[in-house]
């Protein structure tokens, strides 16, 4: 399997959908090499996100990560297997 997305493109994603004014996509697939959902390559599957957005103003954590998960949906349909969300809005 080969990389699913690269940091970059999962943050302008994130950037296009979610306008955030703080935005941190790391790639930490090299941590999790044979772990499931791991592609062996140490790239593109496993993503920690820091993201501050007025969007998520007045919403759950639980909403918060639902909006960062619906933005990304098509790269994990094409095989991206883990998030870390660290989710804020700008009043917290």
């Amino acid at each position: 399997m080969s990389p699913s997305a690269s940091a970059e493109q999962l943050q302008q994603r994130l950037q296009q959908v979610l306008q955030p004014s703080q935005l941190e996509v790391i790639d930490e697939s090299h941590q999790h090499h044979g772990h499931a959902g791991a592609n062996g390559t140490g790239f593109g599957t496993h993503f920690r996100v820091r993201i501050t957005a007025e969007a998520f103003v007045g919403r759950s954590a639980v909403a918060r990560h639902r909006l960062v998960y619906d933005a990304l949906q098509d790269f994990i349909d094409q095989g991206l297997h883990a998030l870390a969300i660290e989710a804020q809005s700008p009043q917290a």
